[in-house]
């Protein structure tokens, strides 16, 4: 069996993952049942059954997706430690381009936590209502959050599985080299302009969310996640290293550098989670909530002033731009 199977981690995070799935599936099977025969306003005896069923079938899906969004950090932990038994890898980032499936899979399980968030927001709406107004849509939102965690769980065990152990993958400083930087950046940005399109769009989704403009705050926010990746990955990652020619958005994950990486992407994630999830919302459940909009600007403008805090540190020590 592969080093990489019976790393500890790697072994935790498997086991987890199995019991979560088989979990799933059971909420899976009486998803079905429940969404084919509910109707509230019948007083039959088989709705009452499906009520008493639905608590728990719903006490099961919060427990697994609020477990699995412990559980992504933890991930990506354990890639950045399997860096210590994969030849040429220093993080996670030679982990996740060990082959083919490694970035798609980050990639679905990114957008996988996006939705978690949603349903988790939709289901409490749904409990605070005596009618409980969202029950058919929170659960046809879940049969397609499960469908998405089934192909996350197919793609775990192929990527898994094919970490070579043997053969050298690449480092962060190869990925991400400074010797064809200019490449890597989208629309053929330079960094000064790569650095204006971060501060400005950033001001744009907080001017939005005050404005609680849901259709053009989504796209600016997908806009500005994009942005803000290559923003820290080629410009304030080199200020938190402290070394021009080290450019690398998971090395920041370790301990060497206090684990800021873990804040200032989660920071990121969840600025642009509030401000997004309001078309979620106004799709299924007609409805804008007002502090989804306020807790985007906070963790939108925490996000912001994190990145710009390494930068001005630097200057103000050493009075140089990297």
């Amino acid at each position: 069996m592969s080093s990489i199977l019976l790393s500890n981690d790697i072994i935790i995070y498997l086991f987890s993952q199995a019991i979560l799935f088989i979990l799933l599936c059971i909420a899976f099977y009486n998803s079905i049942i429940i969404l084919k025969n509910w109707d509230f306003n019948k007083t039959t005896s088989l709705q009452y059954k499906l009520e008493k069923k639905s608590y728990l079938v719903i006490l099961i899906i919060s427990f697994v997706l609020i477990i699995k969004l412990i559980l992504f950090p933890y991930f990506t932990y354990s890639l950045d430690n399997l860096s210590n038994i994969v030849p040429g890898a220093m993080c996670a980032a030679g982990i996740v381009g060990a082959n083919e499936y490694g970035e798609i899979n980050l990639a679905l399980k990114v957008f996988i936590l996006f939705l978690i968030g949603v349903w988790l927001i939709i289901n409490s709406l749904d409990l605070i209502e005596k009618t409980y107004p969202y029950t058919k849509q929170k659960y046809l939102f879940f049969i397609f959050l499960f469908i998405l965690i089934v192909l996350e769980t197919i793609l775990d065990v192929l990527y898994l599985t094919n970490i070579p152990t043997q053969e050298p993958v690449m480092c962060c400083s190869i990925i991400f080299g400074v010797n064809n930087t200019g490449s890597k950046i989208p629309f053929n940005l330079s960094i000064p302009s790569l650095l204006i399109l971060f501060y400005l769009l950033s001001v744009l989704v907080i001017f939005l969310n005050i404005q609680k403009k849901v259709l053009l705050n989504f796209f600016t926010s997908l806009l500005f996640f994009y942005i803000s990746y290559y923003a820290v990955t080629y410009f304030f990652s080199t200020y938190i290293y402290e070394l021009p020619t080290h450019q690398c958005p998971f090395c920041m994950l370790q301990k060497e550098y206090n684990y800021i990486g873990y804040f200032i992407w989660f920071s990121l994630f969840l600025g642009v989670f509030f401000s997004i999830s309001n078309l979620f919302m106004t799709f299924f459940i007609k409805k804008e909530l007002d502090y989804l909009f306020k807790l985007s600007s906070i963790f939108i403008v925490l996000f912001t002033v994190l990145c710009s805090f390494y930068f001005i540190k630097y200057y103000v020590i050493n009075g140089v731009i990297l």
